[in-house]
């Protein structure tokens, strides 16, 4: 059975990378299309991460908290290594103070 699932994934896997070479031969022209392909990947990634930042921590409120921080950071355009370890110390920090003030 475990061969069965592997095949499958393998077979999954293969389309999603072959179909596009076999349906675009040519160069894409369109600004539109090159435009949309380009934000595809931030977009998904976007709707992955989003979801879990809420449900990843003890409480919203240190979600929320290192959300905020996130945020700011990216846009002030800092390095993705500052943006996560900034907005992780911070939920670190807002769960630590929940905890003291027995909120969590």
């Amino acid at each position: 059975m475990i061969y069965i699932h592997i095949f499958i994934m393998a077979g999954v896997t293969y389309l999603v990378r072959m179909l596009p070479m076999v349906i675009f031969k040519k160069k894409i022209e369109s600004n539109f299309i090159k435009s949309f392909l380009y934000y595809v990947p931030y977009a998904v990634l976007g709707s992955m991460t989003f979801p879990a930042i809420f449900t990843s921590t003890s409480s919203l409120y240190s979600a929320i908290a290192g959300t905020i921080v996130a945020i700011v950071l990216a846009f002030r355009e800092k390095s993705l290594l500052t943006v996560a370890l900034s907005s992780c110390l911070v939920v670190y920090i807002a769960e630590w103070i929940l905890r003291l003030t027995n909120l969590l």
